[in-house]
Parts: C-alpha cells; sequence; structure tokens
C-alpha cells in the first residue's frame, strides 16, 4: 500500500478508506472499485474472494504495518521457525498440565504450598509422558487410566439346561 496517495501497489486508487473497530481493535479498512479490482492482474495475491472487490484491513499506523508486515516475512524463515519450534514444546506442555492435571486451579493456600502443588504437577506431567513411552500403552481411543487393552467379554455355558448364559 502506498500510505500517501493511499494506493494500491498497481497504482489503483482505493475507493474507501475509513476506521474500522474490530473485536476491540482499531484498524483501516481499505475498499478498491470492483471493476478496477476485478482486472487487475495481481488479484490472487490480494483476495481469495471470487466475484467481489478486494476489501483489506490494515492496521491503524504505516509503521505498525511495516512492523507487522516484516514481522510475517521473517516468520518464514528457518531460524524463526527453530525458535518457534521450543515455544510451541513448552505451549503443548502448559496445555497438557492445565487440561489433564489442572493446573489452573490450587487445592492451597499460600505461594510455598502452591508452588509444591505446580511442582506435583509438573511430575505428573512427567509420568504420564513417560508411561507413554512404555511398550504398553493403551490403545488409540481407549481409556487413559488402563495401561493394555481390555479383554472383550467371554460368553461361558450355563450349568443346567433351564439356566440362561451369563456374561463372566
Amino acid at each position: 500500500m502506498d500510505w500517501e496517495h493511499r494506493t494500491y501497489p498497481q497504482g489503483n486508487l482505493s475507493r474507501e478508506w475509513r476506521p474500522l473497530r474490530i473485536n476491540g481493535h482499531d484498524y483501516i479498512q481499505v475498499k478498491f472499485d470492483k471493476a478496477t479490482c476485478l482486472a487487475c492482474l495481481v488479484r490472487p495475491q490480494c483476495t481469495d474472494a471470487i466475484s467481489g472487490p478486494c476489501s483489506l484491513a490494515l492496521l491503524p499506523t504505516r509503521e505498525l504495518h511495516e512492523i507487522q508486515q516484516h514481522n510475517r516475512l521473517d516468520q518464514r524463515t528457518e531460524d524463526w521457525q527453530r525458535r518457534y519450534a521450543i515455544r510451541a514444546g513448552i505451549e503443548a506442555t502448559l496445555s497438557q498440565n492445565v487440561r489433564a492435571h489442572g493446573l489452573r486451579r490450587t487445592r492451597y493456600r499460600g505461594l510455598p504450598k502452591t508452588h509444591i502443588g505446580h511442582v506435583l504437577t509438573a511430575l505428573a506431567c512427567n509420568v504420564t509422558r513417560i508411561a507413554d513411552g512404555s511398550p504398553n500403552r493403551p490403545v488409540p481411543g481407549g481409556h487413559p487410566a488402563t495401561s493394555t487393552p481390555c479383554a472383550p467379554p467371554q460368553l461361558t455355558p450355563a450349568r443346567s439346561p433351564t439356566e440362561s448364559r451369563h456374561w463372566t
């Protein structure tokens, strides 16, 4: 975007440039003329819309927009993805502790006891991960508390012909 002339890199003048608020955040909504937008050669890079004109939501200032563009380009580099993989692993661990071990709530009052609760929660997470790596881990879709799949119930013959069969 050419912020000073309010044009797109192809030189197309925007039809509308107005403030926009989405989920409590300020943006600038930029709309283009339908005929000009449909005839543009770089349209597939701007929008996925099939028949409508391109409409953009930009950050409220040019500086913020340029920082965002720079960060998006940076995210494509191998170095950034390697660093983010570490964060993704940490986020997964926190998510596991919250969902499986109740990390959001504590049973204790006071910082020392809460700290012990967090240490025990981390221990539970590690024990769960060790158990998940064992050769006797549960089958997918099975109950997480079982270490081996349950055997299906079997029918056994009744003692007399008048008794019905039963499950054991």
